[in-house]
């Protein structure tokens, strides 16, 4: 071997100690199951992250809240028993109900995009921060992939089969409004849900979207659903310990924010497709699909707003949120008085 063989291999070895020793690790919780159309995203955000960054970023990803319970990966974020919180903010109204309006506004926005719309354009993200900051975190951006099917294991033809219905919901806003139309909402850990329905605890749950509600395996048990779905649109987050996020380098920062963009346009559109196979193979697992009528879908936005107001009450935070979503429902031709 050559003298300056030798000294170009020295210096490659050496540059990738180097690059090895600078490698930063996130610690990642979410509460989606990898085989999930969500934890699949989110598999291939881990990639793209790694990927782009060369090496500098490493991902360190626990699914279906194998670290701690769904509710408490904001707080373990915090306090640095993780790095980064991908849950949902619905989680952390007991902090602020204002986090309700980071998760779901329940009668809001009809699709994914007019959400993101909301965050990219509509001040949302910068309005979120000013609610993470005092928490010691950081939101980076969110995700979803369209309205949510509710699942049963008895009729769900309409309103009037709302009376007496047990369900997984989660806490927040739209145990309120189910209640006032007559169920009987249940707070439980995503991750408890089957064995309530095999157990009778609930009569069905809201999970996730009619393709996500096929790879958790729900339709082996609850074999009633509805869609097009009406009642909840939720999205995710990735938010960071404050403290994490200012330790990485504007590149890294920039790199994380692009592999989010990326990972929710691929779900909103993965959604759209992997919903409309769920759809046509569900009758012949023996699952009845209710699409509600236009009478039933008013009633339960008339409901479903009815809260908004309410809950803008509680804290300035949550007037703040609810403000900006109405002015731009409004700025989009929604309405939002």
């Amino acid at each position: 071997m050559t003298k300056t063989l030798k000294l170009i291999l020295c210096s490659t070895l050496l540059a990738a100690g180097t690059a090895s020793a600078d490698t930063v690790t996130l610690r990642i919780q979410t509460h989606q199951a990898p085989e999930s159309a969500s934890g699949r995203m989110v598999q291939g955000f881990v990639e793209d992250v790694e990927t782009m960054s060369g090496g500098s970023l490493d991902i360190e990803m626990f699914y279906s809240s194998a670290v701690v319970a769904s509710a408490e990966a904001f707080s373990a974020a915090a306090n640095g028993i993780l790095d980064c919180d991908m849950t949902n903010g619905s989680y952390q109204t007991g902090l602020n109900p204002a986090f309700q309006f980071v998760a779901d506004t329940m009668g809001g926005y009809d699709t994914p995009l007019q959400y993101h719309a909301w965050l990219k354009n509509g001040g949302g993200i910068e309005a979120i921060n000013e609610l993470y900051e005092p928490q010691g975190m950081y939101y980076v951006g969110g995700y979803l992939g369209g309205q949510e099917s509710l699942n049963s294991t008895r009729p769900l033809n309409g309103i009037e089969d709302l009376q007496g219905f047990k369900f997984r919901s989660p806490p927040g806003m739209e145990s309120e409004i189910f209640a006032e139309l007559g169920s009987t909402p249940i707070v439980m850990d995503f991750t408890e849900i089957f064995t309530a329905l095999e157990t009778g605890i609930i009569d069905g749950a809201d999970a996730s979207t009619l393709a996500n509600n096929v790879g958790l395996g729900i339709y082996d048990i609850a074999k009633h659903t509805t869609y097009p779905g009406f009642h909840s649109m939720s999205a995710d987050h990735l938010a960071c310990s404050t403290s994490v996020w200012e330790g990485l380098t504007e590149q890294q920062q920039e790199i994380i924010r692009t592999a989010m963009d990326s990972m929710a346009l691929k779900l909103m559109t993965l959604t759209l497709v992997e919903n409309g196979e769920a759809l046509a193979t569900l009758p012949d697992q023996g699952v009845t699909i209710y699409d509600w009528s236009a009478e039933d879908r008013a009633t339960f936005r008339e409901a479903a707003i009815g809260r908004w107001d309410e809950w803008a009450k509680k804290t300035p935070e949550t007037q703040k949120l609810v403000d900006s979503h109405k002015a731009f429902l409004n700025r989009i031709g929604l309405g939002g008085e």
